[in-house]
């Protein structure tokens, strides 16, 4: 099949961009130094090439991920690095003997754990993103808490969240390393193993945690493109122009094929003006006159939203599509 069969808007992987992605991460943070978040791409058959490059255990962001990886045969180590109230689904994954963490940061979702059969928990600390996380201080009193209602406790997780899109390196390592002494010091009060931290925006800097959780870096995205990273855009979102007006163009895709919340997509050679439902318009003057029927490649700002948008992406090379992979962990 060509990308020009496919129905637009259409989100296409280019398979050279993935494979450099890849493996440049794994040069860097090789096996269990990283354990790659698959919220960024919601995709077992992607997930697969992580693992098979080495990165045996994965982080989620919701239940319904932790499902399908653990489905797909990828359950050997799952933390999922969120709060959660129910835990009766993940109990069940554990019982069926997947290794499945859960991040907790309160008396209420230590109890919530061992209630579903949750049987691993990490303590989750607020390192200065104001979301979840308990106060660094606190952390020691909730792992003894778990470890009292007979959980283990693995570890600790905080993320660095505010700090990922800093453009000055220099500025980003040194905020870093003072979210990560937070961090540090919650982990010499609760012992295990892990301190995990990180994501594509503090890969390269945090080198206190001894694990990061990067996700994005497979696929990319124009706000992570911005920093100057070795990692090669993979994802786009293809149009068709279905309008041409003197001085703009229209491509059929919008608000509900990609993400606005880090800014507008970016098209080669040219500048997008905006968004609406499903349209982006963009700037014809001073470059080649597009026609109606044009495919047209779009860069989405944010790619982890973006791609949960859609049901599946197609792995390409230019303009030949080489595999169809189900975006399978969709939902909730």
């Amino acid at each position: 099949m060509l990308i020009t069969e496919l129905q637009t808007p259409a989100l296409l992987v280019e398979q050279a961009a993935l494979r450099h992605n890849l493996d440049t991460m794994s040069t860097a943070l090789p096996g269990a130094r990283l354990r790659p978040h698959v919220k960024a791409h919601k995709c077992t058959s992607l997930a697969r090439l992580q693992y098979a490059n080495g990165h045996h255990g994965f982080t989620c962001a919701t239940i319904r991920e932790v499902e399908a990886m653990a489905a797909a045969g990828l359950g050997t180590d799952l933390l999922l690095a969120n709060e959660v109230l129910d835990t009766r689904r993940l109990g069940r994954l554990a019982k069926d003997g997947h290794r499945v963490t859960v991040a907790v940061d309160s008396t209420e979702t230590i109890e919530a754990a061992v209630a579903g059969g949750v049987r691993e928990v990490v303590i989750d600390v607020n390192v200065g993103l104001p979301r979840c996380g308990c106060a660094p201080g606190e952390a020691g009193r909730l792992a003894d808490l778990a470890r009292g209602a007979g959980l283990v406790v693995r570890g600790v997780m905080g993320y660095e969240g505010h700090l990922m899109l800093m453009h000055q390196e220099e500025q980003r390592r040194a905020q870093t390393e003072q979210a990560m002494q937070h961090l540090l010091a919650a982990s010499a009060d609760v012992g295990g193993e892990l301190i995990s931290a990180g994501g594509t925006g503090t890969y390269s800097v945090n080198t206190w945690a001894n694990e990061i959780q990067a996700g994005s870096y497979a696929l990319m995205d124009t706000a992570y493109q911005q920093l100057g990273q070795p990692f090669q855009q993979a994802l786009f979102v293809l149009g068709r122009v279905i309008s041409v007006s003197a001085g703009w163009a229209v491509v059929d895709v919008g608000l509900k094929s990609l993400s606005l919340d880090h800014g507008l997509p970016s098209i080669d050679g040219t500048e997008v003006w905006f968004c609406s439902d499903e349209h982006t318009t963009f700037r014809t003057d001073g470059m080649p006159q597009p026609a109606v029927g044009d495919l047209i490649r779009v860069r989405p700002a944010h790619v982890d939203p973006t791609v949960a948008l859609h049901d599946t992406m197609h792995l390409v090379d230019g303009t030949q599509v080489l595999e169809q992979w189900p975006v399978d962990m969709r939902g909730w």
